[in-house]
């Protein structure tokens, strides 16, 4: 699955409002032993659609990031062999029987990874990437130091240009101003939907926003609640929408996701306010 992006030179770092502001990320895995930090393991998740002609690539790739021992691809209602593709390339596989949108596939992923997670042992911590990354998917290692060394709890990739894009920004600038207006923070690519999180995190922020509003909902719930978002700069390359009507299409499914995330948040909010609370943790 992928979605449109734009290309930032240098990360970020996001901190919203919350009640708990520069405390989340300490307290979500820097509290770690320096033992228990080599023991910590990484779960690579990965939505999947009809990419049988990459997804192979992809998780071969996947397994070769460092503290990754359990690579997860969810095919979500594929029409074509990914979930054969996927397993045979040395995945664990889980299918839905029919297409269900790329947030109820990251939450069949986490839940997944929460059940093969040892009691004894750090969950692991969730790694989400796009399916047609192929090769440069190992390039996505760079999200895990900060996150596995406590300084951030949701590192988001910064994309470079991707050859045969056909956005105009239209969506992007969206996420960004909305997201700036709820937390104070504006990213640079508020769609990237690679991104590495503690387990605390994503439990935060589920359930997650529906279809295409995914990361824009994930990344306004969480800064909201004091946690903190890191944009981390990684050479990877995708299959961007281009220009035709498919493309076209695709962009006005993703504004609609994005407009709905971005309102549900914006009344959950003005509740708040009416109520004189804080978002709940």
């Amino acid at each position: 699955m992928s979605a449109d992006r734009e290309t930032g030179a240098e990360g970020t770092t996001g901190q919203g409002p919350g009640t708990n502001r520069g405390r989340r990320a300490k307290s979500a895995t820097s509290s770690l032993t320096e033992r228990e930090s080599l023991r910590q393991r990484v779960a690579v998740v990965i939505p999947a659609k009809d990419e049988s002609r990459r997804i192979a690539a992809t998780v071969r790739a996947a397994k070769a990031i460092p503290h990754v021992d359990l690579v997860l691809v969810v095919d979500d209602g594929s029409l074509d062999n990914t979930q054969d593709v996927a397993r045979d390339a040395g995945a664990v596989v889980v299918r839905h029987s029919h297409n269900r949108g790329k947030a109820a596939a990251m939450e069949t992923g986490a839940a997944v990874v929460a059940m093969r997670d040892a009691p004894a042992r750090p969950p692991r911590l969730l790694l989400f990437i796009d399916g047609d990354l192929a090769e440069t998917a190992v390039n996505t290692a760079p999200l895990v130091p900060p996150v596995l060394e406590g300084r951030a709890d949701m590192t988001i990739a910064l994309l470079p240009p991707q050859a045969g894009a056909g956005g105009r920004g239209v969506v992007v600038g969206a996420a960004r101003r909305a997201i700036a207006s709820m937390t104070g923070w504006m990213p640079t690519q508020p769609l990237s939907g690679m991104r590495c999180l503690t387990r605390e995190a994503f439990e935060a922020a589920t359930p997650l926003a529906r279809g295409w509003g995914v990361e824009t909902g994930l990344t306004i719930d969480l800064v909201r609640l004091g946690y903190v978002a890191l944009e981390v700069p990684c050479d990877l390359r995708h299959r961007p929408s281009g220009t035709d009507l498919r493309g076209q299409l695709h962009r006005a499914a993703q504004y609609r996701d994005v407009v709905l995330a971005i309102n549900a948040r914006r009344v959950r909010a003005l509740g708040e306010a009416v109520r004189g609370g804080r978002p709940e943790e």
